[in-house]
């Protein structure tokens, strides 16, 4: 299903504010498409080179690899309103090194690369909310990467809770544990503490 007017929250949330008008919003909604992935579904596999990113509507994603050891580690979620993307993959157009993979059922809305391309090139306003949204996602990085290194493992998992609590109520121990760089049973007694306090 395509998109036939500006009343898709999802969409709204992603790409509104940031200076786009009504007329470019429903170009850049008429791009997307409608498409559902099944729980434990792939959205994109190591190796192969991603065509398309997704508006997710509902539902939970992580991002993962595997580890010099083949530990499975989770890199990334992906919650409600968020965009579902390997970056590097798809805008050098080269194998990514991540694999994506649906946690729960998900509806999201699937722009192709051809598609955002055409967008970004002609729309100077769609460029510059690529250029944003690119900058949001650094920051976001690096704070996540320092945190990982500068903060308590009991710091880490009370900002999760604070900042994207979805990720919590839906995805395994195991895979909130990795994300946060420590074990199952360090995280279960991290939540023990936390629930009495």
């Amino acid at each position: 299903m395509v998109i036939r007017d500006l009343s898709n929250r999802t969409l709204q949330h992603i790409y509104c504010d940031n200076g786009l008008t009504d007329k470019i919003l429903e170009e850049v909604f008429q791009a997307h498409t409608e498409v559902v992935f099944q729980k434990n579904e792939f959205l994109l596999r190591q190796g192969e080179t991603s065509k398309e990113y997704y508006c997710l509507e509902s539902g939970l994603v992580r991002a993962f690899v595997h580890d010099y050891k083949g530990n499975d580690i989770t890199t990334q979620f992906f919650c409600n309103n968020e965009i579902v993307i390997e970056a590097n993959s798809l805008f050098m157009q080269i194998p990514a090194k991540e694999n994506i993979q649906a946690l729960t059922p998900c509806k999201c809305w699937k722009i192709t690369f051809d598609d955002f391309q055409r967008l970004y090139q002609n729309i100077p306003e769609v460029a510059e909310w690529g250029r944003m949204w690119m900058s949001q996602q650094l920051f976001l990085l690096k704070k996540h990467s320092v945190s990982i290194i500068a903060d308590s493992a009991t710091d880490r998992y009370l900002s999760l809770i604070k900042e994207r609590p979805q990720i919590l109520k839906e995805a395994p121990i195991k895979h909130i544990a990795s994300y946060l760089g420590i074990t199952d049973t360090s995280l279960s007694r991290i939540r023990n503490k936390v629930s009495k306090m």
